[in-house]
């Protein structure tokens, strides 16, 4: 049995459903004194779970960044902020052996996102996520997801277990847009400036759209492809 599994889940879930983030983080923190880390996309959501984290609890976990090497340039500049400003103990992973755009396609072909979406996310996302969890040693790990985010995430819970049986933590699960944007507000929190320029959720440059009023806030994902989730959270 792992550490995580020792929980009980549903009275977690019970007692924290109207917990603030803040609550859930500092629960976590004192009951995982070690292997705990939280992956990020520098999604506004990830920042304000980081801002809490190193700032709030003062509490600095490693943070896992997916360098797929198709981001936008503005989420790298803003990675490299949010690792200056918050002295980030950041844990870049991506596809081994590649470091650039051109070596990428030379080894896997030109838009693998074009040609197999499914190739494209285990290379960049799911086996660079799965080595940086195993190697950080990892019993629980911190998500910035939030049910109102897209129609599969409505039913997720806070605290859950992933498939290798480590306790995935979702703080802000219970959390509105409008809360997160609220307390971006309230505490400076700096964000990438595509989320003012019709790109609430951000990807991969070549397979992240603008989103329309009314769409849910992931539309912009993989557009066209029926694809909700790039496999990670699956």
């Amino acid at each position: 049995m792992t550490v995580a599994a020792t929980f009980d889940l549903d009275s977690l879930n019970q007692k924290f459903e109207t917990a603030t983030p803040t609550e859930i983080l500092a629960w976590s923190v004192e009951n995982i004194p070690t292997g705990l880390v939280q992956t990020s996309a520098f999604n506004v959501d990830d920042i304000i779970l980081t801002h809490i984290l190193y700032t709030v609890l003062k509490h600095p976990v490693p943070v896992i960044f997916l360098d797929t090497l198709y981001h936008f340039k503005e989420t790298l500049e803003l990675v490299a902020k949010v690792k200056d400003l918050y002295n980030l103990d950041l844990k870049t992973y991506k596809a081994p052996d590649v470091d650039t755009r051109e070596a990428f396609a030379a080894k896997y072909g030109e838009a693998l996102w074009d040609t197999d979406i499914i190739k494209f996310h285990d290379v960049t996302k799911i086996e660079p996520l799965t080595r940086g969890l195993n190697e950080l040693n990892t019993v629980a790990w911190i998500t910035g997801r939030r049910r109102d985010q897209a129609v599969t995430r409505a039913n997720m819970p806070i605290f859950e277990l992933d498939n290798q049986g480590r306790l995935k933590i979702n703080p802000l699960a219970a959390w509105t847009r409008k809360q997160s944007w609220d307390y971006v507000a309230e505490h400076k929190v700096i964000y990438n400036p595509l989320h003012d320029q019709g790109y609430p959720s951000i990807g991969d440059e070549p397979i992240t759209t603008q989103v329309r009023e009314g769409e849910d806030e992931r539309a912009g994902r993989w557009r066209g492809t029926g694809k909700t989730e790039c496999g990670i959270h699956i």
